[in-house]
């Protein structure tokens, strides 16, 4: 998911956002160990979106204070 498109969620909507894409990368991971993992750069992926979501939720707790 692009940075853009996580800036139009609300703030609210990014903490749900964020256990979604945990969620994905433990899966992902479990597929990795019995090597059920179609694309191989889909863990990459996932860990890059997690960080994306928590320097979009960082920048508005900054922004409130």
């Amino acid at each position: 998911m692009k940075a853009s498109e996580l800036r139009e969620l609300k703030t609210e909507d990014l903490p749900s956002k964020l256990k979604e894409f945990q969620k994905k990368l433990y899966e992902l991971r479990m597929q990795s160990v019995t090597e059920n993992l179609e694309d191989k750069y889909a863990i990459s992926k996932c860990r890059k979106d997690i960080a994306r979501v928590k320097t979009i939720i960082r920048k508005n707790q900054l922004k409130a204070q």
